[in-house]
């Protein structure tokens, strides 16, 4: 019996919870369980990001390596993918199977259906947070750091927003570098190198297209002095 081999996609979204392996250990047994009778998983790659983001370098390594070596992209849940129609069309493009432990009946035209539900929900949720907070700005309520007396709690924020972008940008540069060092030991252009990225749908750190300017900036970061 022919032996399936499987690539394993796992994601949560918040840094705390890949830290305490609170809600991978459930994805993990899903996977395993199956898994088990039909093959074997040969690799595994996590992902600690918000579903709301396209940026998935580890998703993107999950992709290449399912293609190279010819094996399935299997994931526990179908919301661990994205809310997004576009990326789940971009995935189902990329020439790999991919699976769902919580659902192994689910097919492309399901795949895309459950992904345009999903998108619509998401829409619905951030439209009425909209008008809910125009109606509380309308009945004279201040929103924001509009607000006397809270100067210095804003700057605060500030400094810890600065911060967090700066560790985003850490985080970003960690699971991206492994990719372009790879691709410029190949003898790649700058721009070709570019080009790869935006084929393997991996995000610059600000969520666009890469180009040879970005790739140049982040091998300049990589030999940057500590």
């Amino acid at each position: 019996m022919h032996k399936v081999r499987f690539i394993t996609y796992l994601r949560v979204s918040t840094d705390r919870q890949g830290r305490s392996g609170l809600g991978l250990e459930a994805q993990r047994k899903a996977v395993v369980d199956h898994v088990s009778g039909k093959g074997a998983i040969t690799a595994e790659f996590v992902e600690i990001e918000s579903g709301k983001k396209n940026d998935r370098p580890q998703l993107a390594r999950a992709l290449v390596e399912a293609k190279r070596t010819g094996a399935v992209l299997l994931i526990a849940k179908l919301d661990r993918l994205a809310r997004n129609v576009a990326f789940i069309a971009n995935l189902l493009e990329a020439g790999v199977e991919i699976a769902a432990a919580d659902m192994p009946e689910a097919n492309r035209f399901l795949l895309h259906v459950m992904a345009a539900v999903a998108e619509h929900e998401t829409r619905m949720i951030s439209d009425r947070t909209r008008a809910a907070l125009a109606a509380a700005k309308a009945r004279g309520v201040v929103l924001g750091w509009a607000i006397p007396g809270r100067a210095e709690e804003q700057r605060q924020a500030a400094r810890s927003g600065a911060a967090q972008n700066a560790w985003n940008a850490d985080k970003h540069a960690q699971n991206v570098l492994p990719i372009i060092r790879e691709l410029s030991s190949r003898g790649l252009s700058l721009r070709m190198i570019a080009d790869e990225l935006n084929v393997r749908q991996v995000r610059s750190a600000r969520g666009g297209q890469w180009h040879a300017t970005t790739v140049r900036n982040m091998l300049l970061r990589d030999h940057a002095p500590a």
